[in-house]
């Protein structure tokens, strides 16, 4: 696949703080892995701080520069940096661009996975991912035992 990120229709999300632009250029279906072309906003983030169970997420700045924070803390990246998150909390990531006038673009390339569950500490959430998409999320706090309410 050749592919053009001015050919791609980019998908744009905003919620507060957070607000990016992703420009697919492989997806999930039939595919081992995807891949992405982000684009973050300045002073914004994609997403919140989060881990993934059974995805590795692999990123390469393209341009600009932000910081990352991760389980070890908050460190800078600028463009040429290769950003690797396993499974697992040691994969722990949230990506916000630090510049108030320059946007942040990253090669995103994920593996893939029919089911995820993703982990948010700061907020105690558990997401469910079904087929690369976000199905629901719960609050840790709501945790119940396997029997609870069977009969």
């Amino acid at each position: 696949i050749i592919a053009k990120q001015k050919d791609t229709a980019p998908k744009h999300e905003v919620h507060g703080a957070y607000e990016y632009h992703k420009h697919l250029i492989v997806s999930k279906e039939e595919n081992q892995c995807t891949v992405a072309i982000m684009e973050i906003p300045p002073l914004k983030a994609a997403f919140p701080y989060h881990y993934h169970v059974d995805i590795t997420e692999v990123f390469y700045i393209i341009s600009g520069e932000g910081s990352l924070r991760t389980e070890e803390g908050e460190t800078k990246v600028t463009a040429g940096d290769v950003l690797v998150f396993p499974p697992g909390s040691a994969g722990s990531h949230k990506l916000c661009n630090t510049s108030p006038t320059e946007v942040l673009r990253y090669l995103d390339c994920d593996t893939t996975s029919r089911s995820d569950v993703a982990f948010y500490p700061d907020s105690g959430k558990i997401g469910l991912i079904l087929n690369g998409k976000p199905h629901s999320f719960y609050k840790e706090a709501d945790r119940t035992s396997y029997y609870d309410g069977e009969f």
